[in-house]
């Protein structure tokens, strides 16, 4: 089992006039602490116009700046949003692989499509049209890490002539893809594309078991037909976090911020209206959370085993890995025997403080994650050489890398 925390840059209203700042350091010295403390992954998000839920737009920038401060973490963009009008794909891979160079290979490049009308609309992209859009971009870019040059690409979103697109990536041939999954059905296309899933979705270890079961046994296939030009076999999860050694503290510190990521992600992306620089989603919180399965009395109740989600109303009332070290051990322990490779933890939520986040992850780090840890490597290596003919099965159904026409070439911009 790997962990990893998880940012989203939430800022709740009412905001003053220095709390992006304030926000942007604050995270920026609990992920050092992370690496100093063995924290595996950081993951971060690209989000557009989603305030109060998101304000992490620009995580290429972020993310350089966390590679100059750490040392060991890996560096994931949990995701970049691959539809052409958010990002042109030579613009992706010239960032990627630069942020690789500068971090000494700790890239994991996650990607995703967009859901939310704010986004979308925002930047005129049609719905139905988005998951073309990441298909084509996904192959374009992998092509473009690896092709020298790059022989172009003719499809109906990404239309690109030749080009050198440099730099290329410290690890070879790419870093590891990641798409992100909201659904059973977007796991099973991670693994018919043979890149990880990133699951955003709160789920219980017995039913992660079955979301396993299928991802694997699907990369194993003929179903599986590669992105890239690398396979990276592995299924993290998402749930909120906070870890102290009274059980009431913790709830206290980290339940209200859990919940206001869950209902905050509902607005944009399920049940929310919303008029941009107007409609104060905390206030809508705090009024409506028990409405949409939110309810602090049911998810705050004691002495009891930690789950994804306790029900209400047929909706999530999450609590996640709320609560002390013993009780996160035997949580993450359901997670890693249903066969999870990597549990991502959410404490930047709601209004959960500096403080009260770091103190989370230190205690953490000295009390459970030892467990996991010593056995990590072991597990991976003798994963890896069990899926190895899976994996070397599946790159040989991926068509290779191509070369432009031997006459092409860039007519000089002054003529005679």
């Amino acid at each position: 089992m790997r962990f990893g925390i998880f940012y989203e840059h939430q800022l709740p209203r009412p905001w003053s006039a220095d709390d992006e700042h304030t926000l942007l350091k604050d995270a920026l010295e609990q992920i050092e602490l992370a690496d100093r403390l063995g924290i595996d992954y950081v993951w971060e998000v690209e989000h557009h116009f989603l305030e109060e839920y998101s304000h992490s737009s620009a995580p290429e920038v972020f993310l350089g700046a966390v590679s100059q401060r750490t040392k060991r973490i890996r560096l994931g963009h949990g995701i970049v949003q691959l539809p052409v009008a958010f990002n042109h794909p030579a613009r992706i891979a010239e960032r990627i692989a630069t942020l690789d160079l500068v971090s000494d290979g700790r890239v994991e490049f996650g990607t995703g499509e967009a859901s939310s009308e704010v986004e979308l609309g925002g930047f005129g992209i049609e719905r139905a049209t988005k998951r073309d859009q990441w298909t084509e971009a996904i192959d374009a870019i992998a092509r473009m890490f690896v092709e020298e040059p790059f022989a172009g690409y003719d499809g109906d979103w990404v239309k690109m002539p030749p080009r050198n697109v440099v730099p290329k990536t410290l690890q070879k041939p790419h870093p590891p893809l990641w798409v992100a999954c909201s659904r059973r059905e977007t796991i099973h296309l991670a693994a018919q594309k043979g890149i990880g899933a990133l699951s955003f979705s709160f789920i219980e270890p017995a039913e992660a078991k079955a979301w396993v079961d299928d991802y694997y046994a699907t990369l194993a296939s003929e179903e599986c037909v590669p992105a890239g030009f690398a396979v990276n076999p592995n299924l993290a999860v998402v749930t909120p976090f906070m870890c102290h050694r009274n059980e009431e503290t913790a709830i206290d510190r980290g339940l209200d911020g859990g919940h206001f990521f869950g209902y905050s992600l509902g607005h944009y992306y399920v049940y929310g209206d919303h008029k941009p620089g107007r409609t104060v989603v905390s206030k809508e919180f705090e009024k409506n959370r028990s409405l949409y399965g939110f309810d602090r009395d049911v998810a705050a109740q004691t002495e009891v085993n930690l789950g994804a989600q306790l029900f209400q109303q047929a909706l999530g009332s999450a609590r996640g890995a709320i609560g002390t070290p013993d009780q996160i051990r035997s949580f993450v322990r359901g997670y890693a025997e249903a066969g999870v490779d990597q549990v991502v933890f959410v404490s930047q939520a709601g209004r959960n403080s500096h403080e009260h986040i770091c103190e989370s992850l230190e205690l953490f780090a000295a009390e459970v994650m030892p467990e996991f840890a010593k056995t990590a490597e072991e597990v991976e290596r003798s994963k890896a050489e069990r899926l190895a003919p899976v994996v070397e099965n599946a790159l040989a159904r991926r068509s290779p890398p191509r070369k432009p026409p031997d006459d092409y070439f860039v007519r000089a911009a002054l003529q005679p």
